[in-house]
């Protein structure tokens, strides 16, 4: 049970730095900051892959399944939401009539 709450307490504590961290982040690194982040979610995911290729019982292959979903979920959607906000930099192209 003590190994139980001093995982929930880092993992508590690392959300609220990651929260502040990136609350305070430039509206002009946000580009960048994706990008950096989809290269850390890809590193998850390979983890994740790891991870589940170990695992023995029932309930660790279910909790590597759910590991490797939400990273590739992460990966996914980072990529997506950084192309969008890319697009938003790209100069209109105006037609010639």
């Amino acid at each position: 049970m003590d190994g139980f709450i001093t995982f929930l307490y880092i993992f508590m504590l690392a959300a609220f730095t990651g929260y502040e961290v990136i609350n305070r982040v430039p509206v002009i690194l946000h580009t960048p900051l994706m990008s950096g982040t989809n290269f850390i979610h890809g590193i998850i995911l390979v983890g994740a892959m790891i991870a589940m290729g170990q695992a023995h019982t029932g309930f660790e292959q279910l909790v590597g399944f759910i590991a490797v979903l939400i990273a590739t979920i992460n990966v996914v959607g980072g990529f997506v939401v950084t192309e969008r906000m890319l697009e938003m930099f790209k100069p209109e192209q105006k037609s010639h009539e």
